[in-house]
């Protein structure tokens, strides 16, 4: 082995290799950013980025500057995502509780509105039957009072109705003769033939 220092053109260190020389395999940091602008200025005169879409619109992002979460609902508009049924069971049941009565208000029947109630209970009862894990205590979704919401429902309901009119104390219009047909008033008029 001999002794003798590397010339700078075999070196492996970059901070060695002339400029104008480029390390095979390796690009220096003026190399990508001439690499990137040529890349960018052919896609230019392709007409890669002609007819984008959201073309001449602001960014999103500048219009909600301080908002951690610009990106995620960003995310929900732009995939039309509902956010409620992207919550975990719990969250979504605790939605949903804080929605009764107003929820039931399109629904005539008082059968139907026990039905949906009785049903939402047993989504709770079967969400606390599953197994949580984890440090934290699991979220617990109280019922609702079956009666109690119906009674509420009721009320809605008749807040909701249009009000029955009074029944009236005069007497309706009395109705006018019946009108005589154009060919009994000729029959009066005329006397008919060999008169």
């Amino acid at each position: 082995m001999s002794s003798e220092p590397r010339s700078a053109a075999g070196g492996d260190d970059p901070a060695e290799t002339p400029d104008h020389e480029p390390v095979p395999g390796r690009m220096r940091g003026q190399d990508v950013q001439t690499w990137v602008d040529q890349a960018i200025q052919q896609a230019q005169r392709r007409g890669d980025f002609d007819n984008l879409r959201g073309a001449g619109k602001p960014l999103r992002s500048l219009e909600r500057p301080h908002d951690p979460d610009w990106w995620l609902k960003g995310l929900l508009e732009r995939e039309q995502i509902d956010p409620v049924a992207a919550l975990p069971g719990p969250m979504a049941l605790r939605r949903e509780r804080e929605t009764f009565p107003e929820a039931l208000a399109d629904i005539r029947d008082e059968r139907q509105v026990r039905e949906v109630l009785e049903d939402f209970n047993a989504r709770v009862v079967e969400d606390r039957l599953r197994p949580s894990f984890g440090p934290t205590l699991p979220v617990v979704v109280p019922r609702v009072d079956v009666e109690e919401m119906v009674l509420r429902w009721r009320e809605l309901r008749a807040r909701a109705a249009p009000p029955t009119p009074a029944p009236s104390t005069t007497p309706p219009p009395a109705r006018p003769p019946p009108r005589t047909r154009w060919w009994r008033r000729r029959r009066r008029h005329d006397p008919g033939p060999g008169a």
